[in-house]
C-alpha cells in the first residue's frame, strides 16, 4: 500500500480553533463511509483530513510556549469541547511568537483560567523557523484586532516562500497591496476571516438572497453574538473590533441587490458571557416587505460550538492550499477564498462560490461572474 505525502501545516495561535483542528485530524484519520459525519469533503486532489500533519506551532502564552502540541492545545484559556483526547507524539514544541498586537491590555484584568498570560522570551524567527520545519502552509489564527501580529507572519511566509490561510479579519488576501506580494513572491494565500460551516455569518448571507431571490425587500437587519471564549473576551475591546464588524457587514451586504444604508444593518460580537464557552449563540432578525408592501420579519436563533464550526471549513482550506503549492498557483486563491471566507477578494453569491471551488478543486476551468453583478468587489474603509 502506498503511503499518501502528508500536507506539512504551522500553525500561528494555539487556541480554541487549532484544538479543534488538531483534534479533528486525529478524529478523521481513519474513519469512513457514516463516521465521516460532520466533514464537506472526504478527499480533495487526493488528500485526505488525514493526511494533515502539524510541523510547527507560536503561541504567546506562557502554559504553551516550551509544551508538546499535542498537550498545549488543551491548556487553558482553551475551553473548546475535547472529542479526541488521545493524540499521536508530534515532536512539535510550541515556539515563541512575537506578541506586537496580539494580546490586549484588559485580559490582564481577568481570570488566568479565562485570559491569555504572555511569557517574557524573545520571539523566535518565525520565517527561519518555517523554513527549518519544513512547513508548506500557515494557519493564522491570531486574536482579532492583531494587524501588526497577523503582518508580521504574513511577512514571514513571504520570506519562507510558505502558504498562508488567514483565518482573521486582518485584510491581506483583500487587500490589493498584500495580495500582489504574494503573487510576485509566488506563494498562494486564503483569506481573509474564516466563515464557519454553518455560522452566523454563512446563515444571514443565506437568508439575505432568499428575501432577494423571492422579491422580499430588506429594511433592516440585525446579528448579535454572544460567547464565553478569548475571542469573544479579546472582542470587548472595541478598538479590536473595527476589523470585524467590517469583515462580517460586508459578507452580509454583498448579498443584497442594494446594499442597505449603514444605519440599517448592525453586525458583530456583542458580549462576553463567561459561562457560554466555546459555545457561540447568535440572533439574528431581518425586516422586510413582500407583495403589495405587505410586512415581513423573521428572527432566528443558532447556537454552535464555535471552535469546531470553524475547524471543518479550515480542513478544506489546508488541501485547496496544498492543490496551489502542486499546481504552482500564487496570489490570492479566489473561489476558495470566495467559498470559505467572510472577506475574500471577490464576493459571490455562496451557491456560485461552491461551483467555482468545486471547480478549483477539479482543476477546471471556472469563468467568475462579473464583479458589478453577480459579485461585488471588496472594499474595506482606509
Amino acid at each position: 500500500m502506498t503511503l499518501r505525502q502528508k500536507i506539512k501545516v504551522a500553525i500561528a495561535g494555539v487556541g480554541n480553533c487549532a484544538s479543534s483542528l488538531v483534534q479533528g485530524v486525529q478524529y478523521y484519520r481513519d474513519r469512513e463511509g457514516d463516521e465521516l459525519e460532520g466533514v464537506m469533503q472526504h478527499s480533495i486532489g487526493g488528500y485526505r483530513c488525514g493526511d494533515i500533519e502539524f510541523v510547527a506551532a507560536f503561541d504567546v502564552d506562557r502554559r504553551k510556549v516550551g509544551r508538546p502540541l499535542e498537550e498545549a492545545i488543551f491548556a487553558k484559556p482553551n475551553c473548546t469541547r475535547i472529542f479526541q483526547s488521545a493524540l499521536p507524539v508530534s515532536n512539535v514544541v510550541v515556539q515563541m511568537g512575537p506578541i506586537l498586537d496580539g494580546v490586549a491590555e484588559h485580559m490582564a484584568d481577568y481570570p488566568e483560567d479565562a485570559a491569555f498570560r504572555p511569557v517574557d522570551l524573545e520571539p523566535t524567527d518565525i520565517a527561519a523557523a518555517l523554513r527549518s520545519s519544513g512547513a508548506e502552509i500557515l494557519l493564522c489564527y491570531l486574536p482579532v484586532g492583531s494587524e501588526q501580529a497577523v503582518k508580521h507572519y504574513a511577512q514571514a511566509c513571504l520570506d519562507a516562500r510558505v502558504a498562508m490561510i488567514n483565518c482573521v479579519p486582518v485584510f491581506l488576501a483583500s487587500d490589493p497591496h498584500w495580495a500582489r506580494r504574494f503573487r510576485d513572491a509566488k506563494v498562494p494565500i486564503i483569506g481573509d476571516d474564516i466563515k464557519s460551516q454553518v455560522g452566523a455569518t454563512i446563515v444571514h448571507r443565506m437568508l439575505a438572497r432568499l428575501f432577494a431571490d423571492r422579491g422580499v425587500s430588506i429594511d433592516r437587519t440585525y446579528q448579535l453574538n454572544t460567547g464565553g471564549n478569548t475571542d469573544f473576551l479579546n472582542m470587548l475591546e472595541r478598538r479590536r473590533l473595527k476589523s470585524k464588524k467590517v469583515s462580517k457587514t460586508e459578507s452580509v451586504q454583498s448579498q443584497f441587490n442594494d446594499p442597505l444604508d449603514a444605519r440599517d444593518i448592525h453586525i458583530g460580537p456583542s458580549d462576553y458571557v463567561p459561562w457560554q464557552k466555546d459555545n457561540k449563540v447568535c440572533f439574528i432578525r431581518l425586516e422586510g416587505r413582500g407583495f403589495g408592501g405587505a410586512p415581513m420579519e423573521l428572527e432566528l436563533r443558532l447556537s454552535v460550538q464555535d471552535s469546531p464550526n470553524s475547524a471543518g471549513v479550515v480542513i478544506e482550506a489546508i488541501r485547496c492550499a496544498k492543490l496551489a503549492l502542486e499546481r504552482g498557483i500564487a496570489g490570492p486563491l479566489l473561489a476558495p477564498s470566495a467559498y470559505y471566507m467572510k472577506s475574500p477578494p471577490r464576493q459571490l453569491r455562496d451557491s456560485v462560490a461552491h461551483e467555482a471551488c468545486n471547480a478549483f478543486i477539479e482543476g477546471r476551468d471556472f469563468p467568475l461572474p462579473e464583479a458589478e453583478s453577480e459579485a461585488k468587489l471588496v472594499v474595506h474603509p482606509g
